[in-house]
């Protein structure tokens, strides 16, 4: 027997439940045309993830009701196929509990299985993450059930244990649904991308499919969300762990699999998409996180700084990626410190990449600014103030042209500086969205050096100058800066950055793993005094495991200094 599977591995938009209900109608219609009679698509597809507090609203829930039941009677006509719908369930429908006078609602993190027309099951996940981006555990309450259902007719049939994402990283689960006769695994998930998250994906589903003796098939969504992204990777396993199938990364696909049958063995069959490397993985993510948010919010554009430095640079470059250049507009502000080859490497970065570039100086705001302020700075020397007016009057500029044209400030600044504070409030930091904002410097030199070797959306080869990326850094506020004269060199603090941020090591631990002393306490406690900033910085892309963000919740008054 021969049953094809199907991955709806789309990119669904959260809160828009006819058209994501739509996405998935049209989806089953194009694969049961192939053959295909089970259709599986992603973790909560049907409302888009991650809902947040959207989930709390009884009608949220109703509406997302009311398009699972439109996907029913659409393809009610579609004999003899099964469809996996993620979808939220409770809310007003659910079971109350009462303690004391305050009634809870149980709403699940559920998928209903539909066949012609009708709902044949409902499965509630049971394993709910709380860490890292992860908040189930205020939404929902944890499912007790086990799902297994029949998909195929006659000699093709085959009994499908359902997973629900974190269900598949825990034993019980799955062993539950083996126990009830499950012959094949399906895993729905919405698991936020970092880089290397794949192959942890597969190496634990490896374990979960050599535990059970089950082949599996692991659904995935693609899209972008706010500040995650969704890879998409969706894959399938044999039941001795090897590898049956990839779908490609960061792309809408219908990754279909198909189920044989021997008298000895179930054996799936699939393409397999070929590995890729971190770097790849990073633009593909980055260039998804803009390309998706300005499109799911109804940007028209990007405007972002262009400075001649290296973090300018790469951003430009992937928003070009992700939306082409006649919707990204670049400006640059030249001050009395600025170089001369920041005004040449700008404009041949624009250039190279067929880019507005426009320049309009700050020079005679600067020099207005400190003349209004002259008789309240008399005798004092000038210092960060001075610098810091520089970068808001910049701000101020392109506010100004985002609240007139439309279009949406990207921010520059990298995860180092927003560790350190070395970024500007209502400055540098004044924008809509962070594209860089989980990335280290030292990540930053190796991204562009990955990008000028590699044209993956065929908008030009070496986008960035050379000259960019070998000067040293600097923020240009002043007469010979360089980033070296405040921070340690870059290549240290972002090892301490991981080890202390990332990884939550003690400052001793890292000394004793031989960095400085003073080095380790200096970048402890710059972290630390920075998280009023960080609080008021605009939502950026999510690209490591811990990020400034939902990962990172720390309070801003705080006398713990370990």
């Amino acid at each position: 027997m021969t049953l094809k599977i199907c991955v709806a591995q789309l990119n669904y938009c959260v809160g828009d439940m006819p058209g994501n209900a739509q996405k998935i109608i049209d989806a089953a219609r194009t694969a049961y045309a192939g053959g295909v009679r089970l259709l599986l698509t992603p973790e909560l597809a049907i409302c888009g993830y991650a809902a947040e507090d959207l989930f709390l609203r009884p009608s949220f829930i109703q509406a997302c009701d009311d398009a699972v039941n439109l996907v029913a009677r659409e393809l009610a006509g579609l004999k003899g196929l099964t469809v996996v719908v993620g979808t939220p369930t409770g809310g007003d429908n659910g079971k109350g509990l009462r303690t004391k006078s305050v009634e809870v609602q149980q709403r699940h993190n559920a998928a209903r299985v539909l066949r012609e027309g009708r709902v044949l099951q409902t499965y509630a996940k049971r394993e709910l993450p709380n860490y890292q981006v992860f908040d189930e555990r205020r939404y929902f309450t944890p499912g007790q059930g086990v799902c297994v259902f029949q998909a195929g007719d006659g000699a093709d049939a085959i009994s499908v244990g359902l997973l629900i994402c974190e269900d598949a990283w825990f034993e019980e689960p799955a062993r539950l649904a083996q126990a009830a006769g499950a012959e094949v695994l399906a895993v729905i998930n919405a698991s936020p991308f970092h880089v290397g998250k794949g192959g942890e994906r597969e190496v634990m589903m490896r374990s979960r499919v050599l535990a059970t003796g089950l082949p599996l098939v692991y659904a995935h969504l693609v899209g972008g969300q706010d500040e995650i992204v969704f890879e998409g990777h969706s894959f399938a396993l044999q039941a001795d762990g090897a590898l049956a199938g990839r779908a490609e990364s960061f792309k809408e696909n219908l990754f279909l699999t198909e189920v044989e049958r021997t008298s000895t063995a179930i054996k799936l069959i699939a393409n397999i998409e070929p590995g890729r490397s971190h770097e790849a993985d990073l633009w593909d993510a980055l260039v998804l996180g803009v390309r998706d948010y300005l499109g799911k919010n109804g940007f028209p554009g990007a405007i972002l700084g262009l400075s001649g430095g290296i973090d300018s640079a790469l951003v430009l470059a992937i928003a070009v990626d992700a939306l082409g250049a006649d919707k990204v507009r670049t400006v640059m502000m030249p001050s009395p410190y600025t170089a001369d080859i920041s005004w040449v490497d700008a404009r041949e970065m624009a250039q190279r990449l067929k880019v507005r570039y426009d320049e309009i100086s700050i020079v005679p705001e600067f020099e207005a600014f400190k003349a209004s302020l002259a008789h309240e700075f008399k005798g004092l020397k000038e210092d960060t103030t001075e610098e810091n007016i520089q970068a808001r009057i910049r701000g101020v500029f392109l506010m100004a042209l985002s609240n007139k044209f439309g279009s949406i400030v990207l921010t520059t600044g990298n995860k180092s500086e927003m560790a350190t504070g070395y970024c500007t409030l209502y400055g540098d930091m004044a924008g809509g969205f962070a594209v860089i904002k989980d990335l280290a410097k030292t990540t930053v030199f190796k991204l562009a050096r990955w990008r000028n070797e590699n044209d993956p959306y065929g908008t030009g080869a070496n986008p960035i100058p050379e000259r960019v990326i070998t000067r040293p850094p600097s923020a240009e506020l002043r007469p010979d800066q360089t980033d070296q004269d405040s921070l340690p060199p870059y290549e240290v603090l972002d090892a301490i950055l991981e080890r202390y941020m990332e990884n939550d090591q003690s400052v001793e631990a890292i000394i004793a793993a031989g960095f400085e002393r003073a080095v380790v306490e200096c970048v402890a406690r710059l972290i630390k005094i920075n998280e009023y900033k960080r609080r008021q910085a605009p939502v950026g892309i999510r690209v490591t495991h811990r990020s400034f963000g939902k990962d990172w919740r720390y309070p801003i008054t705080s006398k713990f200094r370990a």
